[in-house]
């Protein structure tokens, strides 16, 4: 049978080999839709390097058998698995079905795992302050050339501090609000955090979780944005791309030190706050040089800090960015589905899962805040018995890192998002680069 070469419809490999048809799925036109993809380019970048491969804009007639061709659906198990082989994701969640309540999920959830234990609370911080002590003597004496494992551990021992604070900020640390408070403002010194800035605006984050102008976490670039001038859209390109995994530096800086953006009355104790990491700045930095001297300081402080922040940024894009994962307006939101169907469970190996306290357990705390990190598996584990299907899970990979920093970039409605150099070729050479340079597999 002939069988026509035509642009953007069948490729004819050979006789008795399946036509391959290239689509495009869209997502927003109705809720069922899980993803957008243009497959034409995936398909084409998958078999550009076939032996015998017939240009797609040449016309030729070849003998070939040609096998009509059942378009995968955009939420059937084969599709699914197709995206989730593409981005670096062990499992990508069936469509969360409309008439699915946040209090659904709850409710099927184990009473026992919102129960606040002290003692795991306190071993909790036992276990911080422990890796952290040791990670500071492994830099008093590792020679130069281990250092950077020295300030890897010690980064991802601090990020524990952090997970002990932000338990302290959603009232599961302790049944004790006045000492969660403290234990809070305390475990975000060394990290100079302002404890209740921080707080206020990470509830907005819970609260407007993947919500396109809320979301104080985390979001897409505005291409009005991304269009202002050459000199922020290269700043941003940077930011977002090879820069990404320290992102949340940037966020420190504008997020927590304006009191313009609290509200009047959150002032006052967002002050408190400020005060607090101003007098650690003023106290602990110069003890710290005068110890060490400035060499000393960004040995034991600075690189550990980095640390940290690598973290920060990586969970939270981990978290909540993929190119199937929509972000919406507040008049499309749906919050069953930005918390259960919308954030991503991330298996990382366990030293850093013991270190960070499980936060990378991420699904049931956005399926309630109140759940402490101790019992954050044994929520999961309920979760993934009832409500499995919909889940996006993943194991840390390269390919899942590659695709949130060359892809997930520039909002749009249809698409999710548009890359970088989809819209500025010319001026997004790094992302060209990490493309080129970063592994691929999973």
């Amino acid at each position: 049978m002939a069988c026509k070469i035509a642009d953007s419809m069948f490729l004819c490999l050979g006789p008795c080999q399946r036509p391959i048809r290239s689509e495009r799925i869209a997502t927003h036109s109705s809720p069922a839709r899980i993803c957008h993809l243009k497959w034409d380019s995936l398909l084409l970048k998958g078999i550009s390097h076939n032996k015998g491969l017939i240009p797609m804009k040449r016309t030729k007639v070849i003998q070939a058998v040609a096998v009509p061709v059942t378009p995968s659906s955009a939420d059937s198990a084969e599709y699914r698995k197709q995206l989730a082989d593409r981005y670096g994701f062990r499992q990508i969640g069936e469509p969360l079905p409309d008439n699915v309540t946040l209090k659904d999920v709850i409710d099927t959830l184990p009473k026992k795992v919102f129960e606040i234990d002290d003692v795991k609370a306190w071993t909790s911080v036992l276990i911080s302050v422990t890796s952290y002590a040791l990670g500071i003597f492994m830099i008093s004496k590792a020679p130069w050339y281990l250092l950077p494992l020295a300030w890897a551990w010690t980064g991802t021992a601090i990020t524990g501090f952090f997970v002990i604070g932000h338990d302290c900020a959603h009232k599961s640390f302790s049944k004790n609000k006045l000492l969660e408070d403290i234990v809070g403002t305390l475990a975000f010194l060394p990290l100079i955090y302002p404890y209740e800035p921080w707080r206020f605006k990470h509830d907005r984050h819970h609260a407007k979780t993947n919500m396109l102008s809320e979301d104080t976490a985390w979001h897409p670039v505005w291409e009005e944005e991304f269009e202002t001038s050459p000199f922020l859209r290269k700043a941003i390109i940077f930011g977002y791309g090879p820069l990404r995994p320290w992102m949340s530096i940037a966020h420190w800086l504008i997020w927590h030190f304006d009191l313009n953006k609290f509200r009047p009355n959150e002032v006052k104790r967002v002050k408190i706050s400020l005060g607090c990491v101003f007098a650690f700045m003023a106290i602990g930095w110069p003890l710290i040089i005068y110890k060490t001297g400035i060499i000393g300081w960004i040995k034991f402080w600075l690189m550990p800090w980095l640390g940290y922040h690598f973290w920060m940024s990586t969970f939270t894009m981990v978290h909540h960015t993929a190119p199937h994962i929509p972000f919406k307006s507040s008049d499309e939101w749906n919050a069953s589905q930005a918390q259960l169907n919308g954030t991503v469970h991330c298996d990382y190996p366990r030293w850093i899962e013991v270190l960070c306290h499980d936060i990378n357990v991420h699904i049931p705390h956005h399926v309630s805040s109140r759940i402490p990190s101790y019992n954050l598996r044994a929520a999961h584990k309920s979760i993934q018995e009832n409500w499995g299907p919909y889940l996006n899970e993943a194991t840390w990979n390269w390919r899942l890192m590659k695709t949130i920093m060359t892809l997930c970039h520039v909002y749009h409605r249809e698409q999710n998002y548009i890359a970088f150099d989809e819209l500025a070729p010319q001026e997004s050479s790094s992302i060209t680069f990490l493309k080129r340079v970063m592994p691929n597999y999973a």
